[in-house]
């Protein structure tokens, strides 16, 4: 019998995991001795933080990065293939949502290893959630080109998405140019096409507020280096 890879979500802000992972993901988590992980710093971090009783220098890790290719995940599952579950990190929030994991996922389906995905925080779609926005219909952008022109153009693209078809566009950037992008946006969109700032999500800073482009030109909050979501939507 095989075992499984458990995807585990990682908290997004608060430190009190508590708020937002459920004590069945701890349960899990403590059973694994295997963990596949995008940083090996911060994977560490988080299991000390949810009290892991094991010990962490004797736990195996993989890395999964941007820089990860099919070869090198060839042997990540070897544990699962073995009768023990295998866990899947991610850095913060869900793992395998704008966030590695597809390669290590997808090897497991094909090897016929249950992949298990748990309860967890997303700042996307909390952030949607508290937009006001569509939520029937909305697609997940990632990161906008850096180039100035190029980012402006992939924000019309985006704006009429949302004015065709109604469906809600959600994006990130880097926290040392969300202040850029909140200006771009204002400067590029229509005036009464809807803006939605997510920062902060789940700590106590957290600020989430929808108004139309044109209002964003002069009332404008500090985003510098704050974990924000971007969202355009009617």
């Amino acid at each position: 019998m095989s075992g499984r890879l458990i995807l585990f979500p990682v908290h997004i802000g608060c430190d009190d995991l508590s708020h937002s992972l459920p004590a069945y993901n701890l349960d899990l988590l403590y059973g694994c001795h295997t963990f596949i992980v995008e940083e090996l710093r911060t994977a560490r971090r988080f299991l000390k933080h949810a009290g892991y009783p094991h010990s962490i220098d004797s736990t195996t890790f993989f890395l999964l990065n941007e820089h990860t290719g099919e070869a090198d995940v060839a042997s990540y599952l070897d544990a699962a293939q073995q009768g023990e579950d295998v866990g899947l990190l991610s850095e913060a929030g869900l793992p395998c949502v704008a966030d590695p994991g597809r390669l290590i996922t997808r090897q497991a389906q094909q090897a016929g290893i249950e992949v298990v995905p748990l309860v967890g925080p997303s700042s996307i779609m909390l952030a949607l959630m508290a937009s006001g926005f569509n939520g029937q219909n909305f697609a997940f952008c990632g990161y906008l080109p850096v180039d100035r022109h190029e980012r402006a153009t992939a924000i019309r693209t985006l704006e009429q998405r949302v004015l065709r078809n109604d469906q809600t566009q959600i994006f990130i950037e880097a926290p040392y140019r969300n202040n850029q992008m909140l200006a771009t946006l204002a400067e590029t969109l229509h005036h009464d096409t809807m803006v939605c700032v997510a920062c902060d999500l789940t700590l106590p800073s957290q600020y989430i507020v929808s108004r139309p482009a044109s209002q964003w030109r002069n009332d404008t909050p500090n985003l510098h280096k704050r974990n924000t979501v971007f969202l355009i939507g009617k």
